[in-house]
């Protein structure tokens, strides 16, 4: 028994270290990741004197985190250690898309829906790509390309029907796997995306509203 007892002192302190290490790693914070409204949109873009409400995207649980999702393969899902968007990607593209309406300067007011706005229109997304896919490069190495797609309906709010809908993506080529690289590609494709989409959503509504004569 007392041969045994210097053998068991050193399992319970190897024991003891391995569960301190452990503890350290997980109290090690996570790095958060920011990304940008679009600023820049077409001069010829028209004006629309039109109240905008711009609901939180629709998406699929592996995109509806704050996770930075990378597919090793298109089956497959995993996420960035140690790597965190600063909200769930869904809430994050929906502030983002206030933004761009806003610095568009073509709208008369934009909000989300949660804020009580009294619609003419309303922006319905659908948050259906919004990761990395590891693909081959043509010289045999592996690259990863950031997807975006979104989906987006407009809806006049006044007769509840959609009145236009249309789907619009974007593939960025990360300079590298290192996750500022992975994160400068996401915000090039959504940026591109939003731009896109805010331009298209503006001159459709622009249309509808001339083409719609009402009478309050």
């Amino acid at each position: 028994m007392i041969r045994l007892f210097p053998l068991v002192l050193a399992l319970v302190s190897l024991g003891a270290c391995s569960g301190l290490g452990t503890l350290r790693q997980a109290s090690k914070p996570n790095d958060l990741y920011l990304l940008t409204p679009k600023s820049t949109f077409s001069p010829s873009l028209p004006r629309v004197q039109k109240q905008i409400v711009v609901q939180e995207p629709t998406a699929t649980a592996a995109v509806n985190t704050d996770q930075i999702a990378i597919q090793p393969t298109p089956l497959q899902v995993q996420y960035l250690p140690r790597a965190r968007w600063v909200d769930r990607a869904p809430l994050i593209v929906q502030a983002l898309l206030v933004e761009s309406y806003e610095n568009s300067g073509k709208v008369a007011a934009v909000g989300r829906s949660t804020v009580g706005l009294r619609a003419d229109y309303v922006i319905v997304p659908d948050l259906r790509e919004f990761q990395g896919l590891v693909v081959a490069g043509a010289d045999g190495s592996s690259a990863i390309r950031v997807e975006v797609r979104m989906n987006i309906k407009i809806i006049d709010e006044f007769e509840d029907k959609i009145i236009a809908s249309d789907s619009f993506r974007e593939y960025v080529i990360a300079a590298s796997d290192e996750t500022p690289d992975l994160v400068k590609a996401f915000d090039e494709a959504l940026g591109k995306t939003m731009r896109d989409a805010v331009e298209w959503s503006v001159r459709r509504i622009n249309s509808h509203a001339a083409s719609t004569q009402r009478s309050f």
